[in-house]
């Protein structure tokens, strides 16, 4: 959770670690997490809530009263776990309504000789998020893809340049209100507030993906429950983002209708025997269902299994392989691309992507960044959770060197007032006793 922080007690803040709670509100779960970076920069999870979610269909609010009980379920159990007083939570968003645009924008500054400071990036920044959308839209995220100084291109950080004319490429991302309302709705239900938003798949891309790998070039493929999100990465900036409204659960309901079984019985499938290849090994393999209500138990073949999994599965890599040549960087994904979720689990899917997309493909699992052995946490399904967490602390430390930053630049202007009324009594001292001295002389020579 965050606190707000006063030049006030800035000096006792910034010799605490800051705890974020992080809520990922999904499609088939809502999970919490609490978190701080410890003395190492390492993310230490403090604890963790999680329950089933029901009132969110394809990453969207669908049912306010059930989302809002899951809620507090989840963020209870954190609160239990970790001895925590919860108030604000940092949440993700995600669904098919999230769309990404690319604008130009500039400002002209009226310092001429002083050096860009970060007031002026916030100044071109708070201009993008001001700019006209459609009805119903708001922007949600405004990412700087690179500057331009006096006609001079390519800077990727501006502060401390000199220069007029600051223009910026920014990548935008919007969403609908009514969704984004929907979300702030179900948390301040609940009893919380909302300290930060942030798209699904930039989360999840903090918590698995490596700096080298941003740097280099690699898409994010982060499959949830009811969406399938993509964040592309190159030169170390995000360049690309889509939310693609087919998950795990569309291949848990065709697994459903294709062995006339009921939901629970196809995601118990689909998770033990699941595989998004169909392997000759796994042609005599058969799983025994048990039948409902007294009815005999059926059969499923394996390999059949594997079939009706790899047919959706290929239906969803031919949008993530449209959305990554749609980027124009396809040719510069060096490290390819990394798969995390819970859908990404299912076996062999790594296989499938890198023979479907062509190009190599690993499972991200959110260790990348994690303190000690918290082999729980490891699991690719909380990569958005703790990549929340994350954003949020990248977030907290940012503020708080804004504040240093400013506390640093009052306390030269006070040593500077202080210098110059010291100089100023000295300079009037000097004047009345040359004053007090001439009229000294003045009366001895009379």
């Amino acid at each position: 959770m965050h606190n707000e922080v006063s030049m006030g007690n800035l000096n006792e803040n910034m010799e605490q670690f800051p705890i974020v709670v992080g809520l990922d509100i999904g499609t088939t779960k809502i999970a919490a997490f609490a978190g701080r970076r410890n003395a190492h920069g390492k993310i230490e999870i403090l604890g963790m809530g999680r329950t089933e979610s029901y009132g969110v269909l394809r990453g969207v609010v669908a049912n306010i009263e059930l989302t809002v009980q899951a809620i507090k379920k989840a963020l209870a159990q954190l609160d239990t776990k970790a001895n925590l007083e919860i108030q604000e939570v940092v949440v993700g968003i995600a669904g098919q309504h999230i769309k990404s645009i690319h604008h130009r924008d500039m400002i002209t500054r009226s310092n001429i000789d002083g050096e860009i400071s970060e007031d002026d990036v916030r100044q071109l920044t708070d201009n993008i998020y001001r700019i006209t959308m459609n009805p119903g839209e708001e922007v949600i995220h405004v990412i700087p893809q690179e500057y331009t100084i006096d006609n001079e291109p390519g800077i990727k950080n501006p502060i401390g340049h000199t220069g007029i004319r600051l223009e910026g490429n920014f990548h935008i991302i919007t969403g609908q209100v009514n969704p984004i309302k929907n979300i702030y709705k179900c948390v301040t239900r609940a009893g919380y507030e909302v300290s930060g938003l942030y798209l699904e798949p930039i989360a999840s891309a903090e918590a698995v993906l490596f700096p080298e790998e941003k740097e280099a070039g690699v898409a994010l493929v982060d499959i949830g429950g009811g969406t399938t999100d993509i964040a592309i990465f190159y030169d170390g900036i995000i360049r690309h983002t889509a939310v693609i409204p087919f998950g795990g659960n569309i291949i848990t309901e065709d697994i459903k209708e294709a062995f006339k079984l009921i939901h629970a019985q196809a995601e118990k499938l689909k998770v033990k025997f699941g595989s998004a290849l169909p392997l000759d090994s796994a042609k005599n393999q058969k799983v025994t269902i048990s039948g409902i209500a007294g009815r005999p138990p059926k059969e499923v073949s394996c390999y059949t299994l594997a079939q009706v999994i790899e047919a959706r599965m290929k239906e969803i890599l031919e949008i993530v392989e449209y959305e990554i040549k749609s980027s124009g960087l396809e040719k510069k994904l060096s490290q390819g691309i990394v798969v995390t979720g819970g859908g990404s689990m299912l076996a062999n899917l790594t296989k499938l992507m890198t023979y479907q997309l062509a190009m190599d493909c690993r499972l991200g699992s959110p260790n990348v960044h994690l303190a000690g052995e918290q082999n729980e946490l490891k699991n690719p399904m909380y990569a958005t959770g703790i990549g929340l967490v994350m954003k949020g602390l990248e977030e907290e430390e940012k503020k708080l060197k804004y504040l240093q930053a400013k506390l640093k630049e009052q306390r030269v202007k006070e040593a500077e007032i202080k210098d110059h009324d010291r100089k100023k009594k000295m300079f009037d001292f000097l004047s009345n006793l040359k004053q007090k001295v001439e009229g000294w002389i003045e009366d001895d020579l009379d």
